[in-house]
């Protein structure tokens, strides 16, 4: 259902409600303030480019989601995918992919891909999250220590010996700061919730920095004055070129953007027990990632830690949302100048904490006891995140994830062979709990033999299947195969069973289908495997099997006597 979920909260709107949903904004806005310049820092961009964001993609995803609850904003997801477009394709670029990123959102919403993103395996999801904060925390040890450093590479392993090199020239004003902020963040949640730890953090940082003269870098002595103003908004230039290169980051912005939103969603909905409408949150997704860029801004999705602060607030309604994207507004405006005072070693310390957070390594370390094919995919999606690009790692973790599957399947389905006697126990769901001793064993009458398949009939089956053939020498008369626990089969499947049913004819002997279910049954008919094969020679049981071939067997032997 395409419709806001803040078009269904204000049918029931309460005053008590509103004051609660401003009250929260409020505090969410103050939380959001140094994130958003510290998300926009790191991607590699101006500090008020992540402002433009909250604001804009903010009061869109709230205005038009469908979670009554989730805040929007830039995350540290998208640190390092927006950090490498601006580098090897400057801002226009990050323009570009971020608009496409936002068409690609809007087309998901509307085809209703947002319940598939569950399919996303959780060892991928683990794996670039982990990753991202590595990479998150490595970029932002030069601000941490104040190290001297001219240039700092972007490749992961080129940093490692930039930084051993550079370890001596730390400042001791800056890792003063960053401990103060740091310990704050940490430990200032034991003493009260109710104000939030960063916003201390931030405020203690400054004005201890300020207070005692202390030479740190700041905001405004590296970036310059922060703006009091959102832009106009600007258009880049579309070309084929462009376009071309930068379908590939543009379909990973979408991609974790979707992830990320609708994992928030899922993780609100569990702590006010609500139901988001996922298409919905996509579409928005989609269009505040269009809103965004023309005005200044970079990529945005739901943010899990502000959503979480939001409900714990008493935010109930996206109007609480809003409220936070309006609040940074008004601080921009007013006390934007204020804000170049923040020093860097601040915002680093809040990202080390933020890519702490992310790097869930309880999680990673309980998904490496899992099966080795999920380990496969975590550590390679880890690693490649960290060694090449997210882009890469998400696409080969992607292929991987569904080749180990399609395996897993193709193990997991069972082709069998019945040449003397069977049960039908399983055969009707009233015969499951009949004692084992009241089953009576059919017989299969000679010149029969049949083959049971279990499982998924796909082509990772289908070679088994054909292998079984191939081991047993068919000189039968008549062939059942019996496809009672067979849920679903694809083209290949469908393509084998003809085969099959083409050296039956060759041989002189008749297939018959046994129990088929409806969706395999209407792939064969659709595909003319049914018409081939012949109405008498489908069956919906075993013991109707049985009498068809007897039938074929008694029209054999006259023939024959003939």
């Amino acid at each position: 259902m395409l419709i806001p979920k803040l078009f269904t909260t204000l049918k029931s709107y309460s005053r008590k409600q509103f004051f609660n949903d401003i009250s929260s904004g409020i505090i969410v806005g103050i939380v959001a303030l140094p994130l958003a310049i510290a998300f926009g820092i790191a991607s590699g961009v101006s500090p008020e480019k992540g402002l433009f964001t909250a604001v804009i993609a903010g009061f869109i995803i709230s205005a038009l989601g469908g979670s009554k609850v989730q805040i929007g904003g830039p995350t540290g997801a998208f640190i390092v995918i927006v950090y490498g477009i601006v580098q090897m394709y400057g801002l226009d670029g990050l323009m570009i992919a971020t608009i496409m990123a936002g068409v690609i959102l809007i087309i998901m919403g509307l085809v209703k891909l947002g319940t598939l993103i569950k399919f996303i395996p959780l060892p991928l999801i683990t794996g670039f999250t982990s990753g991202i904060a590595l990479i998150i925390f490595t970029t932002q040890i030069k601000d941490l220590l104040g190290l001297k450093i001219d240039v700092l590479p972007s490749e992961f392993l080129m940093k490692l010996p930039v930084y051993a090199n550079s370890i001596s020239s730390f400042d001791p004003d800056t890792v003063l700061i960053s401990a103060i902020t740091l310990s704050i963040i940490i430990f200032f949640p034991y003493i009260t919730r109710k104000i939030p730890g960063i916003f201390v953090a931030l405020i203690a940082g400054t004005m201890i920095s300020g207070l005692f003269g202390m030479n740190v870098e700041t905001i405004s002595s590296k970036f310059g004055a922060i703006p009091n103003s959102i832009p106009s908004p600007s258009f880049p230039e579309f070309t084929y070129d462009k376009v071309y290169a930068l379908i590939g980051p543009a379909f990973t912005i979408a991609l974790l953007a979707a992830i990320e939103s609708l994992l928030s969603a899922v993780v609100a909905d569990g702590m006010i027990g609500g139901k988001h409408r996922s298409n919905m949150e996509l579409v928005a997704n989609g269009i505040a990632n269009i809103a965004s860029p023309l005005f200044g801004g970079i990529p945005a999705t739901g943010a899990l830690a502000r959503t979480v602060t939001n409900i714990r607030s008493g935010g109930r309604t996206p109007v609480s949302g809003m409220t936070h994207s309006v609040v940074l507004l008004l601080i921009m405006i007013f006390f934007g100048q204020f804000a170049g005072m923040i020093p860097l070693c601040v915002l680093a310390s809040i990202l080390v904490v933020v890519s702490y957070n992310m790097f869930d390594w309880r999680e990673f370390r309980s998904q490496l006891k899992m099966p080795r094919s999920d380990v496969l995919v975590l550590v390679s999606t880890f690693c490649l995140t960290i060694l090449f690009d997210l882009t890469i790692a998400i696409e080969i973790g992607m292929i991987m994830s569904a080749f180990l599957f399609m395996n897993r399947m193709a193990n997991v389905a069972n082709i069998g062979i019945i040449s003397r006697e069977f049960d039908d126990r399983d055969e009707n769901a009233e015969t499951e709990d009949i004692p084992e001793n009241l089953i009576q064993s059919k017989d299969i009458p000679k010149g029969v033999i049949i083959y049971e398949v279990n499982g998924p009939f796909f082509f990772g089956a289908a070679s088994k299947f054909k292998e079984t053939l191939r081991l047993v020498e068919n000189k039968s008369a008549v062939l059942i195969l019996r496809l009672r626990n067979v849920p679903a089969i694809d083209a290949t499947g469908i393509a084998t069973i003809e085969d099959i049913y083409e050296e039956c004819k060759k041989s002189n002997s008749v297939l018959l289908l046994s129990g088929i279910h409806a969706q395999p049954l209407y792939a064969a008919e659709k595909a003319g495997l049914l018409q081939k094969i012949g109405d008498k020679n489908i069956t919906g049981n075993i013991d109707d099997a049985i009498v068809r071939a007897n039938e074929i067997l008694g029209e054999k032997i006259d023939t024959s006597d003939k």
